[in-house]
């Protein structure tokens, strides 16, 4: 039989092996990145200061991008509207006419929210937020409310707001 201090000899030559080889390995690893020297950029590189820039890529046809594109503050509509003119009376004008629910009232911006059914030769059913040309329009009507109203298509906005009775 051998002795313990025998055994315990054993043990501690092999535990001295296994955490010998991970040590080692783990000093390679280390060396290794030590030596590393990441490539210099290029121009050609996107975080090179000198980098050249990306092209503009093509505007696109359904957003808005130059000042022209933009809904003007106070449609012409709407400003003939105040003098007593019907926005479907003037030179390219038309209107189309809807019934839906109020969802909300903007005062800060003009605009009100609705959810209306499908208005022929205009749009679908849809929820969606337009602005009320003239602002006074909007005195009185709270969510909740029904509605039918009159949108100038070319203005993009409601020219009339009427209640209707619940």
């Amino acid at each position: 039989m051998p002795s313990n201090n025998l055994v315990c000899h054993e043990r501690i030559e092999k535990w001295s092996v296994i955490w010998r080889v991970p040590f080692v390995l783990s000093l390679v690893a280390f060396a290794g990145c030590a030596a590393y020297t990441p490539a210099t950029l290029t121009t050609a590189h996107p975080a090179h200061p000198e980098a050249v820039v990306a092209p503009e890529p093509p505007p696109s046809t359904t957003l808005a991008y130059r000042p022209a594109d933009m809904p003007s503050a106070r449609p012409a509509a709407a400003a003939a509207h105040g003098n007593g003119a019907s926005p479907a009376g003037q030179k390219g004008g038309q209107s189309v006419v809807g019934e839906g629910k109020v969802i909300a009232v903007v005062p800060a911006s003009s605009e009100i929210v609705l959810t209306h059914g499908a208005i022929p030769g205009f749009m679908d059913a849809m929820t969606m937020g337009y602005p009320a040309q003239p602002p006074s329009l909007l005195e009185g009507v709270q969510a909740g409310d029904t509605v039918r109203f009159t949108i100038d298509t070319a203005a993009k906005a409601i020219v009339t707001l009427e209640k209707l009775s619940q």
